[in-house]
């Protein structure tokens, strides 16, 4: 069992969160399971997915060593099915106290979404690991660099319209993490692993 701090950095420790949002659970094991194969260690499945729960459940079971959290997680109830299925870190598309202490108390990360200053501050002071920045394609990279600069100790996570050749100019920026959905895992598994290899590449290189 890890702390929430080290489910935290492990989540955003690539520079990357996938986010794969599919029509069933079959599909989002298996847009999940290509870009975990291609090297990619944190997964967010949304649980606007009718099968997000089963998917959580599969994929946790079957890459222990995957960093795997539940999105758009609205509510006290759902924070607490996500947890039991195995997600290690929960998403929420704005700043609810409720799923927040919910992640904690069962011992995962909480990364509210926020899409402005007073918001993150909020967010920083309900206890959030890391906050998501959204949606980002509105801000740009520049106005986390501004926030950062007020704001040094808040572990921002860009998410929205973000594609993966971004990615580089948003870390620069100073976000710790981007959150990427079809841009990265559209499409076949072949070609989810070519983004994900090449994303890997370029973050790192």
């Amino acid at each position: 069992m890890s702390y929430r701090w080290e489910i935290m950095a492990d989540a955003v420790r690539q520079g990357v969160v996938g986010i794969v949002r599919t029509r069933d659970a079959d599909s989002a094991v298996e847009a999940a399971r290509a870009a975990l194969e291609a090297g990619l260690r944190s997964i967010e499945l949304p649980l606007t997915n009718p099968g997000a729960l089963e998917a959580i459940a599969g994929l946790t079971a079957a890459y222990p060593e995957a960093t795997i959290g539940a999105g758009t997680v609205l509510d006290e109830t759902s924070a607490v099915l996500a947890i039991h299925a195995g997600a290690r870190f929960l998403v929420s598309p704005s700043v609810d106290t409720a799923v927040i202490r919910t992640a904690h108390r069962y011992g995962a990360a909480a990364f509210p979404g926020a899409g402005s200053v007073t918001e993150i501050v909020w967010a920083l002071e309900a206890g959030a690991d890391a906050v998501k920045v959204f949606p980002a394609s509105a801000l740009g990279p520049s106005w986390v660099s501004d926030v950062r600069a007020a704001l040094p100790q808040a572990p921002l996570v860009p998410t929205g319209g973000i594609g993966p050749e971004d990615v580089p100019g948003w870390l620069s920026a100073g976000a710790v993490a981007c959150g990427i959905g079809s841009a990265l895992t559209r499409g076949t598994a072949a070609e989810i692993t070519a983004r994900v290899e090449t994303l890997l590449r370029s973050a790192h290189g």
